[in-house]
């Protein structure tokens, strides 16, 4: 594979030292060029390939994004992660609705930053299988699962977007949680939601559970639901749960799930449907067994043991067996119905 350029932008050179310090841990052929300035990124981008960019927000003269702007006029394929320090709301959102591949918040999640720089640069595989392509046919351009993520994150201006399997592990991310030391009992506590939610959609008869969970908590908002038969999704956002936003909410995650669950080819048409409570027992209705109708019906009370001997006393006398194994009187055969009917 050939070398990819990496271009790192920030003023601050403890920042690009660490991040290029981070991404040389990559096992693979990397250029990383170091720059302070947009000035600076955008002669040496227009003189060389690049790759991927990956600038600060804040930057002296041009900012993140202008300077994202100006590169991709002429290096349209770049891709571009931003990261910003800035607390400010309006600018997050203004960088999360950039256009941006991917951007993080300060300080930068490494394993996080390292994954998304894989992924953007096509270094590592996917979870998605290929798809089919028809000969003599072109193949319509489809939305990736990334893509779908990060367009539900930017639709509901969410933090947030992950994909997480049965076990609780994170498949897919557009962006990372907002609190990292809550991670692993948030996720925890999510499985245990997802597994009872599951049972209770098989015992509903569905074949795939439909179900979703608001949490409205402060500062931020959740929506869990399952995906599919072995996944489910988690978005976070401020006023995910408010009453003039959930129906919303509601719309866009669930036109989101749809499509991820068709990529992850979690739609199943075959599955047989939730079995039936077995029938109730044919002698309850069977005009042939009239002697047992009456301790069917008394079923549910508790019948005193005299009771239960004396039935089964008169059953017996009523039902007498043969005093010869080979022969039968007239009485019994008439008894059991076996005698010619009466002549009138």
């Amino acid at each position: 594979m050939p070398s990819s350029r990496i271009l790192l932008v920030d003023d601050q050179r403890e920042v690009s030292r660490l991040l290029h310090s981070a991404l040389d841990t990559l096992e693979y052929d990397l250029d990383i060029v170091e720059v302070p300035s947009g000035e600076e990124a955008i002669l040496d981008s227009s003189l060389n390939p690049i790759d991927l960019l990956v600038s600060d927000y804040r930057l002296p003269g041009i900012s993140g994004i202008e300077l994202m702007r100006k590169v991709r006029k002429y290096r349209p394929n770049v891709k571009v992660i931003l990261i910003t320090g800035q607390a400010d709301p309006n600018i997050r959102k203004e960088v999360s609705e950039s256009g941006a591949d991917a951007f993080f918040i300060k300080p930068v999640p490494i394993a996080d930053f390292l994954d998304s720089v894989e992924r953007h640069l096509g270094l590592v595989g996917t979870i998605l299988p290929p798809e089919p392509v028809v000969p003599g046919e072109e193949a319509e351009i489809q939305p990736t699962l990334p893509d779908l993520m990060v367009h539900l994150r930017q639709e509901l201006d969410a933090v947030v977007v992950l994909l997480l399997n049965d076990k609780g592990v994170i498949q897919a991310r557009a962006e990372d949680l907002p609190d990292g030391n809550e991670k692993v009992s948030l996720l925890s506590s999510l499985l245990s939601i997802y597994s009872a939610g599951q049972n209770v959609s098989r015992l509903l008869g569905q074949k795939v559970a439909s179900n979703w969970y608001i949490f409205d908590g402060a500062p931020f908002d959740l929506v869990f639901a399952p995906v599919g038969m072995e996944h489910s999704m988690l978005v976070i956002g401020k006023g995910l749960a408010d009453e003039e936003q959930v129906l919303k909410t509601f719309d866009k995650f669930s036109i989101a799930r749809k499509k991820i669950e068709m990529i992850l080819g979690e739609i199943p048409s075959d599955l047989p449907a939730a079995p039936m409570p077995p029938p109730s027992s044919p002698e309850a209705d069977d005009p042939d067994v009239p002697e047992m109708g009456p301790l069917l019906r008394e079923s549910m009370t508790k019948l005193n043991p005299a009771d239960v001997d004396d039935f089964w006393d008169k059953a017996a006398d009523k039902h007498k067996a043969p005093t010869e194994p080979d022969m039968l009187s007239y009485d019994q055969a008439k008894e059991l119905g076996l005698g010619p009917e009466d002549e009138s």
